[in-house]
Order: structure tokens, then sequence, then C-alpha cells
């Protein structure tokens, strides 16, 4: 008796002081037992992630190996990669269904409401654990706690996060892991012992278990063991640092391959492999980011993941979190000497370091991350101690009792704020914003960042739809649909083949609200979701939609082919409706993939959300819809949206080799007006291209596969390539600027039964021409050029004499020639014309043409005219200095066909300026006027101007010479007459400007090719 009232006293003496730990952690009890009733309240609210069933089979096909099925079970996994991902948390969700009862792996089949509820909850659970040990961290770390309730509180409510840890059972288990192995790492460097840091081990090993990114905790701790061995003062201490280091790195190590059974047949060659595979992430996707899509093989750019975070975190947490890094930061540059002693600023850079170094790294490594910043979602937990951090700082320089208690009241009243915020939107806290982003103006966050992935507004309108249709089956048009349904009570509401009285669902706005009901989710001014529910009763039911489109003509047709391996089948177009037609049947073998269907709308305004950027609508079939027929084979009928739908991308999942595949594209509506096509196209070839308003339009009736497919080109050449727009990049072609662009029918068109129709709009600049065609590997199938803003001439100019006639006449109109030729072919409108401009004065010519003496202006007909019925016209603009002759004329890669050389200047002109007496005389007379050479002939035939004239001019000072032309002594400036005079009434007048250096003489003349006809040689008064 004596002996068990002792036992009994000490038994109640032994939990007095766990009692009193309880009681003073009375706070975290409160925060603990609030979230678990709030989570029991709300945990069904959150429907079925749509990487969810990827993730549970994961989980179940790593214990089917664990219970022996071998390692060819891992090619059952839907995503090859999937394998590589650490399974640890997907294994205990796994192991705690059976403890539960609850049913096994079904392979993609259905799933009990149960088992996804109770991944919920359990996921959920597990990211409360990881704000209980955010909680016993910071009181580890400053003894505070209400510092640390604050903490606990931060990391919990952040809107996002509480959403996902729910349905999104990869990112933040590790986020909460995250948490964990910080609370570990903290306590074994603060105990400094083996069995501490054993423990520390096994929980950096299940972090990186979880996923790849946990190495870099595990290198961090690394480093702050390899600097306390360099601090070490004797060999015995070195000693016991080395078997912490020992301890820690093998319970991390062998945790990690415990977690990994992948990694069981081949530990190192299977480590190497997932290293490979995770760091270049095998999944294609992209991030919609400020309006653009930008794809995450190339990374994302250095400011993605900040402004991410920044747009979505509580301003509360951001703003404490920049004065924490800060305080931090003065605390290092203040006492640099204490870091590698200092175990709390030591670790408080290491939080530092551990939230930085992926912000920089990733973008510099061009990891591939998607979805918003959801795969660094641990960022937040050492977010959340810096944040603590600022809050410390506030609070100890807060001098007085009222003013801390007035610091932390703020804190909570932030809180609170957010707590509002979350049950504003609840519950899709998942596409939270803060107010630092505009979220007032109507749909401007849908348009500028990526809303809902997952996504959890099926799962919301879903429940509504069943609220109000409670005795109809549902047909659903989005697979995404397809998981939410398991989680409706009802085991009856399941996918079904569609009925004669059933309800349709679909993704997409509706403006006519006759027995039709638009369901929308809504978040802050912004619709993430539109949805259409159309009652079908049996008189309209789907059999007799079938029927009546198969009586019509099909829209497209597709068969089998030895080279093409899907499945035949017809499309039909009935109303607002597409019907499919398989001809294997309902049991065809790959008749389990889904459809996809790309619906694409004439008008982007009309589609809800982000669906407004890539301008279709995406609807996901089930082959569960499918309709059986009498003959055996098998129908899906779509309904479309009432607003107009250009064409349809229709595809199943899968390779293109696997039978019963197939990926067509068919026209609904044709972008165009019929009036277009009636009048006469802009230019023909393989098709026939019309100009209409402000696009082009391409058109070809009997159009084949392959014409469809080959891809088109269009250069659009501007009036005036100087006045594009800046940052449009420019393609140079034989001489000419050009914008380029290149596009495929399909992105622009579409195939309406044997006619392809495309509409391309027209660059918003002046376009003087377009060349365009279809090219593959080999270059230009077919090409057309056409005018698209003609030049404008005024027919009284080309009905007066040209300044030169050839195979082109040349006329003068103003300051622009213009060239023209009647009966002009497509070989003479190719070729590229040669045009040289010869100044006045020398000095006007741009830097690069003065050594040559003239400026080279070479264009194409496309560049300045047209070819219009049969006539070539260009319209040039003279130079804006002075011109004294021209030579023009075209070539091609044989030479130049025809040149001619003609003077804008008139030699009465120039004969009215000469007062004195020649300074040479000769074949020509050379007078010295002013700072010119005038040359002059009476009775002048034409062939006395065709012969070229030397100039050679010797200076006073050789130095005063271009640098090429020094060992010469003497300035060459050869030339044409045509080019510097003119040739009038049987008198030849030209004139050459002198340079600006003091001249000793000059020998001047004509020669041939037989040497020099004439030569004069002068000196100029004064050495002028």
């Amino acid at each position: 008796m004596g002996h068990a009232v002792r036992f009994a006293r000490l038994g109640s003496s032994a939990s007095v002081p766990a009692l009193r730990r309880l009681r003073r952690h009375w706070g975290l009890l409160a925060v603990c037992a609030l979230f678990l009733l709030a989570a029991a309240f709300v945990f069904d609210d959150y429907g079925v992630a749509v990487d969810e069933p990827a993730q549970y089979a994961i989980g179940e096909t790593v214990f089917e190996y664990l219970e022996g099925a071998g390692d060819s079970v891992f090619d059952d996994l839907h995503v090859p990669s999937d394998r590589f991902y650490g399974p640890a948390f997907e294994l205990s969700l796994a192991l705690a269904g059976r403890m539960l009862g609850l049913n096994s792996y079904t392979k993609w089949q259905e799933v009990s409401r149960d088992v996804w509820l109770s991944r919920h909850y359990l996921t959920h659970l597990f990211f409360l654990a990881g704000g209980i040990f955010c909680y016993l961290l910071v009181l580890r770390m400053f003894g505070s706690r209400p510092l640390a309730l604050v903490a606990m509180l931060l990391f919990l409510l952040h809107p996002r996060l509480y959403a996902h840890s729910y349905f999104n059972s990869k990112d933040l288990p590790f986020l909460a892991m995250f948490m964990i192995a910080l609370y570990l790492g903290h306590r074994a460097f603060r105990r400094d012992t083996v069995g501490a840091f054993l423990l520390c081990g096994v929980g950096v090993g299940a972090l990186c278990s979880l996923r790849p990114f946990g190495f870099g905790l595990f290198v961090a701790l690394s480093g702050l063991l390899v600097l306390d061995l360099a601090l070490a003062g004797n060999a015995r201490g070195r000693g016991r640092v080395l078997l912490l280091a020992g301890a820690f790195a093998v319970a991390a190590s062998l945790t990690y391959h415990v977690g990994s059974p992948y990694l069981w047949v081949d530990p190192i060659g299977r480590f190497s492999e997932t290293l490979t595979v995770l760091s270049s992430h095998p999944n294609p996707a992209e991030n919609f980011f400020r309006g653009e899509w930008l794809y995450a093989p190339d990374g994302p750019p250095f400011d993605y993941i900040p402004v991410w975070l920044g747009i979505t975190t509580p301003p509360l947490v951001l703003l404490l979190a920049l004065i924490g890094g800060g305080w931090l930061f003065r605390q290092a540059a203040c006492r640099p000497r204490d870091i590698p002693r200092n175990t709390s600023l030591r670790f408080g850079l290491l939080v530092l370091l551990l939230f930085v170094a992926p912000i920089v790294f990733i973008p510099v490594m061009e990891n591939n991350i998607y979805n918003g910043w959801r795969h660094v979602y641990f960022l937040y937990a050492p977010l959340v101690l810096l944040a603590v951090m600022g809050l410390r700082w506030i609070l100890s320089s807060a001098g007085r009792r009222p003013m801390r208690v007035g610091a932390l009241a703020l804190a909570g009243a932030g809180v609170g704020v957010t707590v509002v915020s979350m049950a504003r939107i609840h519950p899709l806290q998942d596409s939270y914003f803060n107010s630092l982003v505009d979220r007032t103006t109507p749909d401007r966050l849908v348009t500028q960042y990526q809303m809902e992935y997952w996504p959890q507004s099926y799962w919301n309108i879903l429940r509504r739809v069943v609220q109000d249709h409670p005795d109809q089956k549902i047909v659903v048009s989005q697979l995404e649909f397809y998981r939410q349904i398991d989680l409706l009570p009802d085991a009856q509401m399941k996918w079904v083949s569609a009925p004669a009285d059933a309800v349709y669902a679909h993704g997409f706005y509706s403006d006519q609200p006759v027995s039709r009901q638009v369901y929308s989710t809504k978040i802050y001014n912004n619709t993430i979701a539109a949805y259409r529910v159309e009652h079908l009763n049996s008189s309209d039911g789907a059999e007799s939609i079938i029927h009546a489109a198969m009586s019509g003509d099909p829209i497209r047709t597709f068969i089998r082919t030895p080279t093409v391996k899907r499945s035949s089948g017809t499309f039909y177009l009935h109303e607002n409706r597409i019907v499919y037609v398989a001809e294997e049947g309902c049991s065809e073998p790959r008749l389990g993939g889904y459809g996809i269907f790309h619906l694409f709308v004439r008008n982007r305004d009309r589609l809800p959300g982000q669906d407004k950027v890539y301008g279709f609508l995406r609807v996901n079939t089930n082959p569960d819809a499918l309709q059986q027929l009498d003959d055996g084979r098998c129908a899906l009928v779509l309904l479309l949206p009432d607003h107009p739908i250009v064409r349809v991308h229709a595809f199943r999942r899968g390779e293109a080799t696997i039978p019963g595949l197939w990926n067509v594209w068919f026209g609904v509506t044709a972008p165009i007006d019929e009036a277009v096509l009636a009048g006469e196209p802009a230019a023909s070839s393989l098709f026939d291209v019309f100009h209409d308003g402000d696009a082009l339009v391409y058109v070809k009736d009997g159009c084949t596969d392959e014409e469809a497919d080959r891809e088109f080109l269009a250069q659009f050449f501007p009036r005036d390539p100087d006045a594009l727009p800046d940052g449009i990049e420019r393609d140079v072609f034989d001489r000419t600027v050009a914008v380029t662009t290149a596009f495929r029918l399909w992105d622009r068109g579409a195939r309406f039964g044997d006619r392809c129709v495309a509409r391309i709009a027209l660059p918003p600049w002046p376009v003087a021409s377009v060349r365009t065609g279809q090219y593959d590997e080999t270059g230009w199938r077919w090409d057309v050029r056409f005018a698209v803003t003609p030049p404008a001439v005024d027919e009284a100019v080309l009905a007066g004499e040209p300044l030169v006639s050839s195979v082109f006449d040349i006329h003068l109109a103003g300051d622009a020639l213009v060239y023209v030729r009647d009966g002009c072919t497509e070989a003479d409108a190719a070729r590229s014309f040669l045009l040289h401009f010869y100044p006045v004065d020398p000095g006007d010519l741009p830097d690069g043409s003065r050594t040559r003496g003239f400026e080279n202006r070479d264009f194409g007909l496309w560049d300045h005219g047209a070819r219009i019925d049969g006539r070539c016209l260009a319209v040039v603009p003279l130079p804006a200095y002075a011109v004294a002759g021209v030579r023009a004329g075209q070539y091609d890669d044989t030479g130049e066909r025809w040149v001619v050389d003609f003077s804008l200047v008139r030699p009465d002109a120039m004969r009215a300026s000469l007062t004195s007496e020649p300074v040479a005389r000769s074949v020509f007379d050379v007078f010295h006027d002013g700072d010119a050479l005038v040359y002059v002939r009476d009775g002048c035939t034409e062939e006395d101007a065709n012969v070229d004239f030397f100039l050679h001019i010797v200076p006073v000072d050789v130095d005063d010479l271009p640098a090429g032309r020094r060992e010469y002594g003497f300035d060459n400036r050869d030339f044409a007459f045509t080019t510097r005079g003119a040739r009038m009434d049987g008198d030849c007048v030209a004139a050459v400007p002198l340079p600006g250096y003091s001249i000793a003489s000059i020998r001047t003349g004509q020669y041939d090719a037989t040497g020099d006809i004439w030569s004069v040689e002068l000196a100029l008064p004064d050495g002028e």
C-alpha cells in the first residue's frame, strides 16, 4: 500500500512540469485548436488539384513497389519523370490511407471522395506542424513567446499557402519540412551533440527526399560545419567537429536513401540520373507574367521571383522582412569578427542566404520554374524569420512597455487584415494578390498574371451546378471537372454517357440566357472562370443531335493510313454543336485517351480570364461522355459558344504514332466577308491574295493537307524605312529593308472543307508593297509581290519628256525621280536598280561616301513602287543636298543590264556665272569659277560628252590629301560628263567642285581605252 501511494505521488509530481509547460504555451495551443477547427469546416471547400492525381499515383506506385511489385511498376506512372520525384510524403499519405481503411490505388480510375478529403486534411496537418516548428524555432532564437506566436501566425496565414496546404501535396509539405529542418539545424548547433546532429541529418535527409531544393540546406549546414572545423583550436576540437559532421552526413544520406525507393536498385547511378532530370525540368510549361508568355526552358527573368513574391505576400510580412534584413546586415557590418563564433548572428545570416541565393541562382542557371512561384514556396520560411527579426528590432527600439504593446498590436492588426482578406475570397485564396498590384481595374490581373493553375474554380462551380440541378445527370466539357466529380457526396454523380435528359457544363460565356445559366467565379473584379450550363431534354438530347448532324455534309474527314497511325473519323457541324464520329467505335484500343478542343474565337474580348491572352478556349472531353451508336460507331457531342468560332483544333493526348490518336484542324466560321473574295485579288499564285482594308486574305480552293501545313512568309516593305518605329526588327533583302512575319494557316485562318482561308493584319505603319508566299526547307514553293500603297504620280509628269530614256523612262517630279515602264515583265520588276547621286558639293555626302565621290542608294522596285496592270512605276526621293548628276540603271547576278547618266543642273545656268577668260583651252575650255572648274564646249556631240574626264589635283601641302592618296601626290577626281554637267542645244557644260585645301596645279582632260584624248595643265592664281 505504501509503495502504491509513493508511486502515485511520483507520477503526480512528474506531470506537474509538463502541465506547467503547456500552460506557458497556451497561445500555441489556442492557435492550433483554432486552425484544426477551421480545417474541419473548410477542408472540403477545396477541389482536387490538376496535379493531385499524379501525386497520388506516385505514392501508390511506391507503395506497390515496397509490397514487391518489382521495378517495372514505375513504368505505369502517367509521366515517366514522376519516378524521380521524392515520394516520402506521398508514401506517408498512402500508408495513412490504408491505416484509415480507404481504397487502394486504382490506376487512374475512380478515387473515392474519402481518399481525396483525407489527403487534404493530412496535408494541412503537416502544414500546421510546420507552423508549430516555426513557433519553436523563434522561441529558441529569441526566447519570446509573443514573438514566436506572431511568427507562427505569419507562417500559417499566407493566403496562397493556406489554400495550397489542402491540395498541393508537393510544394507545401516541402515548405513545412524546410521549417522543421531549420529548427533541427538551429538546435543541433546550439546543443553541439552527436544526437542533435543525427536528428538534424534525419530532418535534412527527409527534406531532400521531398524535393531536390533540399540539397541547398544540406550544403549550407555543411558549410557551417566546415567553418567550425576551421575555427577549431586543436586536434581534439577538430576531431569533435568531424564526428558531428559525420553523424550529420550519414543520417542525412541514409534518410534520403530510405525515403527514395527508386534509388535502391542503383543508388549512385539513379541519384545522378535524378539530379540530371530535375536540374533541367522536363515539363515544357509556360509562365504567364506581366501579360506575356515566358517559356520555362529559357529560365525566368531576374525579377520573376521577386515580383511574384512581392505581389502575392501580405504587405506586413514584406515590410517586416525588409526591416529584419536591414538590421541583420547592419549587425554583420558592425561586428564582422563576431560572425564566425556568434551562433545567433551566424544563423541569421544563414537564413538571409537561404532566402537570397535561390532568387539569384534560379535565373542564372535557367532552372525551369512556372505557375507563379509555387516551386519556391520554401522561401517563405526564411522570409518569415527575417520578418520576426524586423519585429524584434522594432520592439527592442521601443523604449517603454506601451510602445512595445502598440507595436505588437499593429502586427496583430496586420494579421487581422490578412484573415479578413482570406475570408472574403474563400476558397480562392490560391489566387490572392495584395494591394501592391492593381486589383480594381476589371480583368486587369487575368491579363497580366496567371491566376489559377490547379484550378479550384471547377469545384466551386460544379457544387453550385449540382445544387441547382439535383435530379439531372451532369455532363461536363472540361477534364478538370472529372476529378472534382469524385468529391460529390452523391455517388451517382459520375461521368456518364450523354443521356437524353442531362445538364451540360461548358467553359465559356453565353449571351443567350434562355434555358441556360452562366456560372462564373470572380476575384478582385477579375473573372477567372465562366461556365455555361445548358439543359438538354429528351427532344433535343445528344442522340437527336448526332443523327441530325450526320444527315448533313461533314466538315472534316480523316482516315488511318500506313504512315499516320490515327483512328478514322468524321467531324460534323450542326447548329452550335460539333459532332465527332469515330469509325472504330467505342471499343477502339486507344479510345481511353481524352480529346482536347481549342476553339479559336473571332473576338478575343469575348473570352473569359486568361483565354483572352492566347485567343482560344480550351475544352477537354473524356471518353466516358461518348455516345454508342446503333451501328457500333462512337460519337461525341461538343457544344460551342454562342459567339463565332473561326476554327477548331481537335486532338487526343499521346504520341502521334499511337493508333487511335487524331490531330486535326478545321474551320467553322469563315473569318472574311465573301464580298472580298468576289473582287480581283491583289496577286495570284498557288493562293490568291486579297487586300482587304488593313489585312491580307489568302484563299485557295481545292486545298490539300500538304498545302495547308506548309508555312507562310510575308515580307512587308515600308514606304519610308527610316520612319519605322523603334524596336521593330528589320531584315535586309538585296539592299532593301523589310519586316518579316511567318505564320501557318492554322495560326491565322482555317480550312473550310477543301478551301483554305487565312487572314493576317497589315503592320500599323505605311506599307509600300508585300512579298509573300509559302516555303519549306528547299526555299520558296511559291511567292508573289504586289503593291499595298502604290506611289502617287501626276500623270502630267509622265506625259512630258523624260530626263533620260532606256529600259525605263526617268522623269523629274519635284524632289523625286520617277521610273516608269509600260509592258513591264516580272523579270524587269525583280531586278535591282542602281542609283548613284553626285552632289554639287562633295562635302554634302555622308562620311562613308566621300572617298568615292557619290552616294549609293540602290533599291528594289517594291521599296518605292509597284507593278500594276503591266506597268512598273517607282518614285525615289532625291537627297536633301543639291545634286549635280545621277547614274541610274538595273543589274542582276550577271552584271549591269542597262545604265544611264544624266545631270540635274542646266548648262545655261552654269554658263551664266562665267565672267572671266578660261584658264586653259583645248577640246573643252576650262574656267575657274570661284571654288569650281567649269568645262565648256560649243557644238558638242554626244560622243564628246560620253568620253570620261580625268581630273588630277596637286596640293601645296601633300598632307592635305586623303591618307590613301598621299603616296601618289595628287587627288584623283575623275568623272563622267553626264553626272557633272549637261548637253543642251548642242553645247556641253560641266561643273566640278574643287577641294578646300590650297592647290599647286591641276592636270585635266578626257581619256578612253587608247589613252588621253586631250589634256591641259594649269596653275591657279595665288596657289588657290
